[in-house]
């Protein structure tokens, strides 16, 4: 066994759903999956003294799922005024207008497509509800509509699929675009350089106790991939999926389509940047 302090992001042990941090409590959707690991994290945030809460990506339609978040909100005294999305995935965004309409909320996110009411999100933008603030963060790369919120009070950052509690996400080519996705670690990191951030409160899997050190890890790990896709075409192996069965040999055939989409995302910067 490997002690959890060695992996990238000193991952957090023990349950996932319950308390994370002193504003943010996670209820994790009942969808797990290879691609989504033990399910989809609903993230619940308020101030300890406030009775209104967010709630960020709702999770898949599963009314149960919607209705024990609403019970989790306020079985602590609260009620959900406001719902954000961290992107439009089906597991987190498909819940969002059945959640709404339990709820009473407007829905915002940066995709007017999933947005209910006439507010959006948008770089910069502070989100404040009941006194607690969320810092929006422009994050595309895994998808062009992606998002991380800030949480100041509490150094954390809620990453969606941008960074995960475990293993690496997807550049869901061609949404997803590999520069857009290293700019977007970029800033993150920033973050935990410039802003103190040490948190991550992540879309799916454990919360990450080294922002920093998981953030370097992922910057470390798209080098060293886009370093291997590059040698593989070099090597004769020309298509995507040529290149997937090269460079992904290790990795479960399950997991072999959402590598080609990453592939297929790094031989297009690969070509942009006049390397290939």
């Amino acid at each position: 066994m490997t002690d959890a302090n060695t992996l990238p992001g000193q991952p957090r042990g023990g349950v996932l759903t319950g308390p994370a941090t002193t504003r943010a409590v996670n209820v994790l959707a009942p969808n797990p999956s290879a691609m989504t690991l033990d399910g989809t994290n609903t993230w619940i945030l308020s101030e300890p003294d406030s009775d209104l809460a967010v709630v960020v990506d709702p999770g898949p339609l599963d009314d149960g799922h919607l209705r024990h978040v609403i019970g989790a909100a306020e079985q602590a005294g609260k009620r959900v005024a406001l719902t954000l999305l961290t992107h439009g995935h089906p597991d987190h965004a498909e819940g969002a207008g059945r959640f709404a309409e339990l709820t009473g909320t407007k829905v915002r996110a940066l995709d007017p497509a999933l947005r209910l009411g006439d507010e959006g999100l948008a770089a910069g933008d502070v989100v404040t509800v009941g006194g607690l603030e969320l810092r929006v963060v422009p994050a595309p790369g895994h998808t062009a509509d992606s998002l991380c919120f800030h949480l100041p009070a509490d150094r954390a950052v809620l990453t969606g699929d941008t960074v995960l509690g475990r293993g690496t996400t997807v550049v869901a080519h061609p949404d997803g675009r590999l520069g857009d996705y290293l700019d977007t670690l970029r800033r993150l990191r920033s973050l935990t350089v410039d802003d103190g951030v040490h948190t991550v409160l992540p879309g799916h899997g454990p919360v990450l106790e080294d922002a920093q050190g998981a953030v370097e890890y992922y910057l470390a790990h798209r080098a060293h991939r886009l370093a291997q896709v590059e040698t593989a075409v070099e090597d004769g192996h020309r298509t995507p999926s040529e290149v997937v069965a090269h460079v992904y040999a290790d990795v479960d055939r399950s997991l072999w389509p959402a590598a080609e989409l990453s592939v297929r995302a790094q031989l297009e910067y690969l070509k942009e940047h006049g390397i290939l």
